[in-house]
């Protein structure tokens, strides 16, 4: 295992316990940023690095019972966080690096990451990664609760140029890696943005 995934696994391994507590009134943005991805009964739905599985319950109301909801995550501490809330009823529970996804190409319809694109070691690569398991036309939603000026102030730091989630970065990164943007939302309320899998 990388340096990278060893510190993704140590940061959230000491964070699962209480994650959801510590984040107790997002559930209302998670529901919203689900609905704007546009899914339909039957499709089939991942949340790459789903954590504790706070989107699954949306995400399988979205695409009822007929539908497919995934969740991966490199973190066992978060999973095992997401059985314990029970959140494993929605969805099919993975430990998956999503740099190397157990899923056919062109096998699914969406992908949901909330907070993954800060968490991603190699960002273009790992973007590719989420494109070749999408159909074309297939839609990828890049989604954190609050926006990033927000963010930064909660964790007591400045936003820099080099961020990747800045719309100048986030889009060229995005069409480098197979992906279309489509809508871009910076917020302090919430952060979504919205891509299509190009052909």
């Amino acid at each position: 295992m990388s340096d990278d995934h060893t510190h993704v696994q140590e940061f959230f391994s000491a964070r699962a316990a209480d994650w959801d507590s510590r984040f107790p009134d997002d559930g209302p943005a998670y529901a919203a940023a689900v609905g704007e991805l546009g899914l339909r009964a039957g499709d089939r739905v991942l949340d790459a690095g789903c954590g504790t599985g706070r989107a699954l319950p949306p995400l399988r109301a979205a695409v009822g019972p007929s539908g497919v909801v995934l969740g991966a995550d490199l973190t066992p501490a978060m999973l095992h966080a997401a059985v314990r809330a029970g959140r494993d009823r929605h969805g099919r529970l993975l430990l998956a690096d999503v740099a190397a996804l157990p899923l056919r190409s062109r096998s699914l319809d969406a992908v949901f990451g909330a907070g993954l694109i800060s968490h991603l070691p190699r960002p273009a690569e790992n973007l590719r990664e989420l494109a070749r398991v999408v159909r074309p036309g297939g839609v990828l939603a890049l989604f954190h609760p609050i926006g990033r000026a927000a963010l930064a102030a909660r964790q007591g730091r400045q936003i820099t140029p080099e961020d990747l989630r800045a719309e100048p970065n986030l889009r060229p990164l995005l069409a480098g890696s197979g992906w279309r943007m489509t809508s871009y939302a910076d917020e302090d309320a919430r952060f979504l943005a919205l891509a299509v899998r190009e052909d």
